[in-house]
């Protein structure tokens, strides 16, 4: 605690310093040279210093961390050291955008009956719809809460053919997603749906559920995104394309714009082109390699 400023009140207030000084049992000598100390060289430095490095972290948008102010500081001829740099940076409250932290979606059951992986990572569309599913959850972070987004995606045709969005990640979300796909595909017995080992994909209400819809179920190896990975592919186009493109206040106003996306985006799926130079959503994603779906090429339609 600084008690300077209350002998500072004191003295202001026409009370003697010498009490003060002795009630709060510091040394008299001590404060009136700080009333007269001049700030340290490395003070007036550090002031200089801190000056330059909001200017920089504000010109980045506040996107630079202490090492990109450092370097920046360093290419308009600085001299200064990195932990100086993150120390001042600290002192004013200042840090980089980091990277979102990683949340974890695939939990595992341990008591669930062990499925076979009917896939072998084989992507590539074939002629025939309606034989290979894949379907995946993803998270989207409102002001609301987290909301979660499952799908069914044809590997066929790449089409989204079920989806459900809600504020739980309960089994319910992905029997909602394959219950649509059943409504809108009516696939014949024996079709393939691929997942990851997540508990709401092993549970025993989606195995049955399956059973009864003639499915076979199908599932990749724990943590190993490969084995899902055109599920993957479209959750990171839907991201780049909508979800990361705005703040979303609700989940309501969230499931609009995914509604018109899939929707939308599905629904040009039979339909002529729409013109030279034009390029729909769906055939952007389905030009993307058929067995990762990383990297997107561009076409017309």
């Amino acid at each position: 605690m600084r008690l300077h400023p209350f002998i500072e009140a004191e003295k202001a207030a026409g009370h003697s310093v010498k009490s003060a000084c002795r009630l709060l049992e510091v040394s008299r000598a001590a404060f009136y040279q700080r009333l007269t100390a001049r700030p340290s060289a490395r003070e007036v430095t550090d002031a200089e210093l801190g000056e330059k490095i909001t200017a920089i972290h504000t010109e980045s948008k506040g996107t630079y961390g202490s090492p990109r102010v450092h370097a920046e500081l360093r290419r308009h001829g600085v001299g200064v050291g990195k932990r100086r740099v993150a120390r001042l940076m600290a002192r004013a409250g200042l840090e980089g955008r980091h990277k979102k932290r990683w949340r974890k979606t695939t939990v595992p059951d341990p008591d669930a009956e062990r499925a076979r992986d009917l896939i072998g990572r084989h992507f590539g569309p074939c002629a025939e719809v309606d034989r290979r599913y894949v379907g995946d959850i993803t998270y989207v972070a409102t002001w609301e809460g987290w909301a979660y987004l499952a799908t069914v995606i044809d590997l066929a045709s790449r089409k989204v053919v079920g989806w459900a969005l809600a504020d739980h990640m309960r089994t319910e979300l992905v029997t909602e997603a394959l219950e649509m796909a059943f409504v809108h595909r009516r696939p014949p017995a024996g079709v393939i749906f691929h997942s990851d080992r997540g508990c709401q994909y092993t549970s025993r209400d989606f195995a049955e559920l399956a059973r009864a819809n003639g499915v076979l179920l199908s599932v990749g190896l724990a943590g190993e995104c490969w084995d899902n990975a055109v599920a993957e592919s479209f959750f990171a186009t839907i991201k780049r394309e909508l979800i990361d493109t705005r703040s979303w206040p609700t989940r309501a106003g969230l499931h609009r714009a995914v509604f018109e996306y899939i929707e939308g985006w599905s629904r040009y799926a039979g339909d002529p082109p729409p013109g030279p130079g034009l390029l729909r959503p769906w055939v952007r994603w389905r030009s993307s390699p058929p067995l990762c779906g990383l990297r997107e090429t561009t076409m017309t339609a």
